[in-house]
């Protein structure tokens, strides 16, 4: 089952190759750019560009000296660069390349990220259209409301994903940064204009004001958007566990064949995957209370954001890109019991409807409190297998104010569907 689901592209990109890649693109850009401005010989620019290589067993072994895995990771380089290994790392502070390289590697989860957003995003608005003028009970309070259509609920979770999308790239981009300041980001060690070439070759922005590190604080904004984006998922996984529940029965997640939902009741379909993606959500919201706590460091910088960091952006990243994926299955193979919905719209014995019988009544001239206390009276003194339509209909006061094509008009939820198609064009 976790086959069907996990992305590996995603995993990958966490991978600790791959950090160790965007330090070694980062440590290269660098040169080559002190090279252009003279800080450094052009000589070593090129020879650090052609020969750097990194092993991670090697740096792992340099690391157990050191205790540093920077310092490792720049030895390791320098290793296989030879005597012009000495400019590796030239006017740096470990966070400069840590941090920049983190960015790097930031930019490529979230394009896998919003790839699996806009999946996502397509299957909701098919299923927007497609049931569009599907009438199911809409509730408030787990009680029956007013009717609505599945294409309409479908319809407000695609609205909702859409604006977590922009938060996460909004705190994508805010991500996007460059941070070549040095210790305690005062450029003290190389001009400000290294930063600035360095960003533009990497396509990144410069750090407005750092202090050793990049300020936290746009990390924090990156976890909370994903926090959005599982809470948006978890409503929708919520509204779709209830609409599977027993007494509900208007939807049910796919079962592959072969599938068992108990090991002691056959019977059984469970909202496995809607229920999955409630507990990812919870992580997700974990995550984002640890990054808020990463803001505040001591003084210009301490490490106490690092550990952290290490754990919660691999894991963020990989549940929010595993969620959105199980989702989309989930939306793909949703059956739909159009059926069901109708029977569970006739079994509010009309009900569902009377706010629609009170605006009747008030349009024909009664006040709001006189129609109130008539339909709240013929609903509250409705028995088994009775329907208010039919209470309507031999009602003394209300047979002086509506015709019977305009009683059966109310229940026929023309309306409803009329103003949900309009709504859902915008969503479309």
């Amino acid at each position: 089952m976790i086959e069907r689901y996990t992305r590996p592209e995603m995993g990958l990109l966490w991978d600790p190759d791959q950090r160790f890649a965007k330090m070694m693109e980062v440590e290269i850009a660098v040169a080559q750019v002190q090279a252009q401005m003279g800080i450094i010989p052009k000589a070593a620019a090129k020879s650090i560009a052609q020969k750097s290589r990194f092993n991670a067993k090697r740096i792992s072994q340099i690391e157990k000296q050191t205790k540093h895995d920077v310092i490792a990771f720049v030895s390791n380089l320098a290793e296989n660069v030879g005597p012009h290994g000495k400019y590796i790392h030239y006017g740096l502070t470990s966070s400069d390349v840590l941090d920049t390289a983190f960015s790097l590697q930031v930019r490529e989860a979230g394009d896998v990220l919003l790839k699996a957003i806009g999946g996502l995003e397509r299957s909701l608005k098919i299923m927007a259209n497609r049931y569009s003028e599907t009438l199911c009970a809409g509730r408030t309070h787990g009680m029956f409301a007013e009717p609505t259509t599945f294409g309409f609920k479908m319809a407000g979770f695609a609205a909702e994903l859409a604006r977590n999308k922009k938060r996460v790239q909004a705190a994508l981009q805010g991500m996007m940064i460059c941070k070549l300041s040095g210790a305690v980001g005062t450029y003290s060690s190389q001009p400000a204009k290294v930063e600035l070439a360095v960003a533009k070759k990497l396509k990144l922005r410069p750090e407005t004001v750092a202090t050793q590190v990049v300020p936290r604080d746009r990390h924090a904004e990156m976890l909370l958007s994903l926090a959005m984006l599982g809470t948006g998922l978890e409503r929708l996984a919520v509204e779709l566990r209830h609409l599977q529940r027993s007494d509900v029965a208007e939807v049910t997640e796919g079962f592959t064949k072969g599938q068992k939902g108990s090991s002691a009741m056959p019977h059984k379909k469970n909202p496995i995957s809607a229920e999955n993606i409630s507990g990812l959500a919870r992580l997700l919201r974990g995550y984002a209370v640890a990054g808020l706590e990463n803001v505040a460091l001591w003084h210009e910088r301490d490490i106490s954001h690092s550990s952290v960091e290490r754990v919660v952006f691999p894991d963020a990243f990989i549940v929010a890109d595993y969620a959105l994926n199980r989702m989309t299955i989930l939306i793909d193979g949703l059956d739909v019991n159009k059926k069901r919905m109708l029977d569970n719209i006739d079994s509010s014995q009309g009900q569902i409807f009377s706010s629609h019988a009170l605006l009747a009544l008030i349009q024909k001239g009664m006040s709001r409190e006189e129609a109130y206390a008539l339909v709240q009276r013929l609903c509250h003194s409705l028995g088994y297998g009775e329907h208010l339509k039919d209470k309507l209909m031999v009602d003394d006061q209300v047979r002086a104010l509506l015709k019977p094509k305009e009683i059966e008009e109310i229940f026929t939820g023309k309306k409803h569907k009329k103003a949900i198609k309009d709504i859902i064009k915008r969503v479309m």
